[in-house]
């Protein structure tokens, strides 16, 4: 059953009475209700346009987080066979924030890595709802490494409202974890590439996204702080988020103009979860793309391209 956001209430209602007059059609075969239904068909359909045709910097967020988006390991099921989960950091304890393995991505032997929200009330409690800890970022760490080893590519899928403040983290050097991974993404010589499939936040995002080639699901977010983070910051009221939003170029279609992001990927109308299945076909299509670009480019070639990618963040203006 689809979860409405605020902004989709008068979609609700039409799609609600069409799916009333099917009930009742279901109910009682004498009715023929096919012309009624079909005509609130039509009419959700024009709205869900009007809706989705020029989406507001906050209303991508609302859609970014969408609970029933794919996550990460709806992507693994689907886009990754023989995928070997390896858990750990082999120091503290494992995250279940992160997931990540060894799997085969159109049969070729990758390390995959990702955030996990859980899809459910104890899944979201289990997997911290996709903040991560610093055990978490120390077993990417950990995986990336291995990764370079063994010369696989490595794939990173984001969603993440950011890592965990926590206190305990924070006594377990939250920020140097995430600054070794992020490291670590900059090091290692075999290809590395990332897609943000929801909420791409602050530190937390880029210990995975400093990669060679960063893509984005079209109504995904990627920014420093959450909007509600940074309106209570700059103007003492997190009711102001819907500017903070518009501030902080989140969206992937600014983050592609300033040259942060390489490739924005299409979602059905009205949102990733709207046809989840289309959605995830589309980001493995986007991935192979991004691994044959990196075909044939030894480890110094891969490491230059990665390191001046990030060097150059910045030189791009939204009007270039």
């Amino acid at each position: 059953m689809t979860q409405y956001l605020d902004f989709e209430k008068p979609l609700a209602e039409i799609e609600g009475k069409a799916e009333e007059l099917r009930a009742l059609a279901r109910a009682n075969e004498e009715m023929d209700v096919a012309d009624e239904a079909a005509a609130l068909d039509a009419k959700a359909a024009k709205l869900l346009d009007e809706l989705y045709k020029d989406l507001t910097p906050w209303r991508k967020c609302q859609v970014a987080r969408h609970p029933q988006r794919p996550h990460c390991k709806d992507y693994v099921e689907a886009l990754f066979t023989e995928f070997t989960p390896l858990a750990g950091d082999r120091n503290f304890a494992d995250d279940l924030a992160v997931i990540g393995g060894l799997a085969r991505f159109n049969d070729q032997p990758v390390m995959v890595i990702g955030h996990e929200k859980g899809s459910d009330t104890k899944s979201r409690i289990e997997r911290n709802f996709g903040m991560a800890r610093p055990e978490g970022y120390r077993k990417a760490v950990r995986l990336m490494e291995m990764a370079g080893r063994f010369g696989l590519p490595v794939i990173t899928l984001v969603d993440t409202a950011g890592a965990y403040p926590g206190k305990g983290a924070e006594e377990r050097g939250q920020s140097e974890a995430i600054a070794r991974s992020t490291e670590m993404c900059l090091k290692i010589g075999v290809p590395l590439v990332s897609v943000i499939i929801g909420e791409g936040g602050s530190g937390g995002a880029v210990a995975f996204a400093t990669a060679n080639r960063v893509a984005m699901l079209e109504h995904s977010i990627y920014s420093v702080i959450s909007p509600e983070g940074c309106a209570s910051i700059l103007w003492k009221d997190a009711e102001k988020m819907r500017e903070a939003a518009e501030a902080l170029r989140l969206t992937a279609q600014d983050l592609q103009k300033l040259g942060v992001c390489d490739l924005i990927i299409p979602e059905p109308k009205g949102g990733a979860h709207r046809d989840r299945p289309a959605t995830i076909e589309s980001v493995g299509r986007a991935i192979a793309k991004m691994l044959k670009d990196l075909n044939g480019k030894d480890a110094a070639a891969l490491i230059k391209d990665r390191r001046q990618k990030f060097l150059d963040l910045g030189s791009k203006g939204l009007a270039a």
